[in-house]
């Protein structure tokens, strides 16, 4: 059997959105992590989630992909390993997660979050280092290409440990990348660039 069909017979919709910390109500209502929703229209079923705000539907691998910007098969590994899941075992042998702890929950909040952050900015490093890269030998560095080229390894590689280490080993990165507003700082700053770059964009196809 392969990864993708004994992860969808092992882990519903419901467990994946609570594991990665959605608060979802007893009907199976949740406020939807892809647009700015004040009031729950994400529909949780035990196979698929449907969005009625932005229409964003899918099963369990698709929500998590979508949550952390990874492809299907990423997706897939990281409930895999999160979730305990043998992909050699039928689903039957498969135990269920144990209840959380508070703290750990919380834990997976910020992880979640811290996640969420690192790959935005992954994605943002590698706009830039195709947008602005000097064109002849003659062209002066631009500021977002050299940090694009400082900052791509090792931000990737954050994330990827993020994704598939042990969790010890993943709870002192959080640490690390909320010491001193690191994290905090970064999304702000994603959020004000994000914000520059659309009228930039506007006024260019004006």
């Amino acid at each position: 059997m392969d990864i993708f069909t004994t992860v969808k017979a092992a882990v519903t919709v419901r467990q994946a959105a609570e594991h990665y910390g959605l608060q979802v109500s007893r009907n199976g209502m949740t406020c939807c992590p892809f647009h700015d929703d004040r009031h729950p229209s994400m529909k949780l079923n035990e196979r698929y989630f449907y969005c009625f705000g932005c229409g964003a539907t899918g099963d369990v691998i698709d929500l998590v992909a979508k949550l952390f910007g990874l492809s299907s098969y990423e997706a897939a590994k990281k409930l895999a390993h999160d979730f305990g899941i043998d992909p050699g075992k039928p689903p039957a042998a498969i135990a269920l997660p144990k209840p959380e702890r508070p703290l750990l929950r919380a834990y997976r909040q910020e992880e979640v979050r811290c996640l969420r952050v690192l790959c935005d900015y992954l994605h943002l490093l590698e706009r830039w280092k195709v947008q602005y890269a000097p064109k002849t030998a003659e062209d002066v560095l631009d500021d977002r290409f050299v940090e694009a080229c400082q900052m791509l390894d090792y931000v990737e590689y954050l994330a990827d440990l993020l994704i598939a280490a042990e969790l010890e080993h993943r709870v002192k990165i959080v640490e690390m990348l909320n010491k001193d507003g690191l994290i905090a700082g970064l999304e702000k700053r994603l959020k004000r660039l994000e914000k520059e770059e659309v009228p930039h964009e506007e006024k260019q196809a004006a």
